[in-house]
This record gives C-alpha cells, sequence and structure tokens, in this order.
C-alpha cells in the first residue's frame, strides 16, 4: 500500500459541516467489514470475487503455514483493496489508531493521565500527570504496566493498543494492574477516567522582539480556533502587538475547523469552495468579521503544510489578509469522508475536492507559493521568526 505523509483534510459529515464527529454506516462497502466481510465471501465464493476465493481456497488446503483469522485476514484484504484502488489518501486504520486519532482532532480524551513509554526490557513504563487521576490513585512513576482490564500487556503489544485501552468514555473506571520495581512488587489499581486536553496550539512572546507573538499550530482540531483566541488574548496581555501564525510541519486535520481558523483572521470573502462527485460547488464565505480579522498577522508556511493547514494559509492570502512566509507547500486538495466500521476500525475514503476561487491551488509546481521565501542558513536562529520580524519591525 503506498504510503500517504501525515497529511488530511477529513469532513466527517458534509451534510452537516458543524457537527465533528458523525459516524456512518454504508452498506456499499459492508461486504469488506467485520466477520460479514469474510463469510460473506466463504458462502459466495463465485459471485463478485472468484478469482481471491479460488486463491484463497487453495491456500487453505497447501499452505503450509497456519491461515490467519479474521481480523487479520480481513484487514490484508481491505489493504489490498485500497492498494488497487489507487488513492494515496484512501486508507484503512485498524480500531486502536482511529481512536487515537479521533481524540487528536476532537482535542480531547477521556484517560487516567499517564504518559507511557517502553524501558530497555521493552515493559511499559508509567509517567502519571501531576494532576491526574492516576496519580491520586496510587500509581508512581517508573511503574511497569502489565494489564488493562482484561488485556495482558506482553512485548508484542503496540504502544498504540495499550494507548487506546487506556482510554474511553469519562467518568468510566478502568482497572489497571502494575509491577513496581525494584521489588516487582504487583498491585491493582481502579482509576476513574476524566478528560485529558490535547492541545493543538501552543504560543510564546518571540526572544528578540518582545512585540512579536507566536502562535504555533501542530494539527487542525476541532479545539483549534478557541486555542487561537485564547493564545492572542494572551500575548495581548503581555505586550504582544504583531502575530505569527506557524503552520510549518502542519500536516492539516478537520475541514471545518480549518475553516473556522481562517473565517477568525478575515473580514469579508470567501474561504473556500468544494465540490463532491455529482454534485453542486459549495461556498464557504466569511459572514461576519471575525475575532482577530484586524490584528497584524503572517503566516509561516513549509513543504510539510497540508491540506486543511494549506486552506488558512491559502485563504488568507487570497483574500489579501496576510503575507506567506517560508517556503512552498505540500499541495493537497482533496477531503476524506471517515467512515467507522463495525468493529471500530476505519476507512477514509477521497470523496471532493476543494480550491481558492481567486487563486491558483496546487500550482504547477505544487502547493502554495510564499509571499517571501525563507531559506534555511543552518544558523540556531530561526530562520521564519527572523523574517517576520524584519517583514514588520525592520531594523528598528
Amino acid at each position: 500500500m503506498l504510503l500517504a505523509p501525515p497529511c488530511y483534510t477529513i469532513h466527517m459529515n458534509r451534510k452537516q459541516s458543524l457537527i465533528l464527529v458523525i459516524f456512518i454506516s454504508i452498506s456499499l462497502i459492508s461486504s469488506f467489514t467485520g466477520g460479514f466481510f469474510f463469510h460473506e465471501f466463504l458462502e459466495n465464493k463465485d459471485r463478485e470475487f472468484p478469482v481471491l476465493m479460488e486463491a484463497h481456497n487453495l491456500l487453505v488446503r497447501n499452505g503450509f503455514n497456519e491461515i490467519p483469522e479474521a481480523p487479520e485476514l480481513e484487514y490484508g484484504m481491505i489493504r489490498g483493496m485500497l492498494n488497487a484502488y489507487g488513492d494515496p489518501f484512501t486508507i484503512f486504520l485498524e480500531p486502536p489508531q482511529h481512536e487515537l486519532q479521533t481524540n487528536n482532532l476532537q482535542g480531547s480524551f477521556g484517560g487516567i493521565g499517564v504518559q507511557l513509554t517502553r524501558d530497555d526490557e521493552y515493559y511499559v513504563i508509567l509517567h502519571p500527570f501531576t494532576t491526574g487521576p492516576a496519580l491520586q490513585a496510587g500509581v508512581l512513576d517508573g511503574d511497569r504496566l502489565v494489564r488493562v482490564d482484561d488485556l495482558l500487556i506482553t512485548s508484542d503489544v503496540s504502544l498504540d493498543v495499550v494507548v487506546a485501552s487506556l482510554r474511553g468514555p469519562e467518568n468510566q473506571i478502568v482497572e489497571i494492574g502494575i509491577s513496581r520495581p525494584p521489588e516487582n512488587t504487583e498491585m491493582s489499581f481502579e482509576i476513574i477516567r476524566v478528560n485529558i486536553g490535547l492541545p493543538s496550539v501552543t504560543w510564546f512572546l518571540s526572544s528578540d522582539e518582545p512585540r512579536l507573538g507566536v502562535v504555533d499550530i501542530n494539527l487542525i482540531a476541532a479545539s483549534t480556533p478557541d486555542e487561537i483566541e485564547n493564545a492572542v488574548a494572551d500575548l495581548e496581555n503581555r505586550g504582544a502587538t504583531h502575530f505569527i501564525l506557524d503552520l510549518r510541519g502542519n500536516g492539516g486535520g478537520l475541514l471545518d475547523a480549518g475553516i473556522d481558523v481562517a473565517r477568525l483572521f478575515l473580514e469579508e470573502g470567501v474561504v473556500i469552495e468544494q465540490q463532491y462527485q455529482g454534485e453542486s460547488v459549495e461556498t464557504y464565505e466569511v459572514s461576519r468579521p471575525g475575532a482577530l480579522a484586524e490584528i497584524p498577522i503572517v503566516v509561516l508556511i513549509d513543504a510539510n503544510t497540508a491540506s486543511s493547514a494549506e486552506i488558512i494559509a491559502g485563504a488568507l492570502q487570497a483574500n489579501g489578509r496576510a503575507s506567506l512566509l517560508g517556503s512552498l507547500t505540500y499541495g493537497k486538495d482533496s477531503i476524506q469522508l471517515i467512515f467507522e466500521l463495525q468493529d471500530g476500525s476505519s476507512l477514509h475514503v477521497t470523496s471532493a475536492r476543494w480550491w481558492f476561487p481567486d487563486l491558483e491551488f496546487p500550482t504547477q509546481f505544487g502547493g502554495l507559493l510564499a509571499d517571501i521565501e525563507i531559506v534555511p542558513d543552518g544558523s540556531e536562529v530561526d530562520p521564519g521568526i527572523y523574517a517576520a520580524i524584519q517583514y514588520f519591525f525592520g531594523d528598528s
């Protein structure tokens, strides 16, 4: 399967664009989901996929190795189907990865407040947050995690699976078993999950120019617009008068959140237009001046600025609101719908395209062209922040 870079524009439900997560059941792909997928093939082998079933039966009858059972075999079939489909942005995620991505895009999750690492012996080590419920329950830094409810944590259980097992609905109890060095004393704790935030925005004042506030966005999540407003308010209280929106390395996220971020900075105009196959063009406009429409701002971009992060940068550039500083962006103009399958895995299907009505995108070179190109010189000084200082303040 072709691997796409970590960039995505996701639209959870194109009919209700303000709702974050709607998981859709779709009969068109139901033959590829859950146990039904496998048994349907076995019972209808002479119908839609006769060659596949012929190969499957030959493998069962003649293969020396044991045949994988569902879901491993099903997942392999789905990946093969997507490989043949040939779209690098139409992807399949197994349940743990789908759950983690959903948490990231929501901006929070129900958890016990721990960070996980693996030590040299491949044990999962717990590092509780100072204000989290795990620490309050008695978990100590360095405890080895050996069990989550009925899941035994062995060296072949991936960290994604472990993390997903610890997360779940808020106010529900999860039971964990630990082994505490050096005596390896075994203990168990029942811990009530609480809401754990996943910030998508960090911010700071430039150390070289205290009038310049830097708002660094790592992901376009549902919480991102509010986080940006909070960041700008805090920076203004600390003396910032001019701002950087740093989208370097931002692979995108939610379509609607990207549009809402762009609207924050615009007084009027069109953010993007989009179209699904066989449907009319939809236009996303600015209905009223955004809360941050008057602050002086530049946007930092690079080759890893993609998807809904490009929507933000391109909309501000196309409407003459902000200059782009940096290098050519990735150039991803497609939208993926997320379909959750019956076992908690998900299929992300490219279903639409978007564009700027007054800006060529992608360009013949790729993505968005910077208004001011920045070439890193290898120094320790951040070239993007330095260029923004020169842009706003010159040599003063």
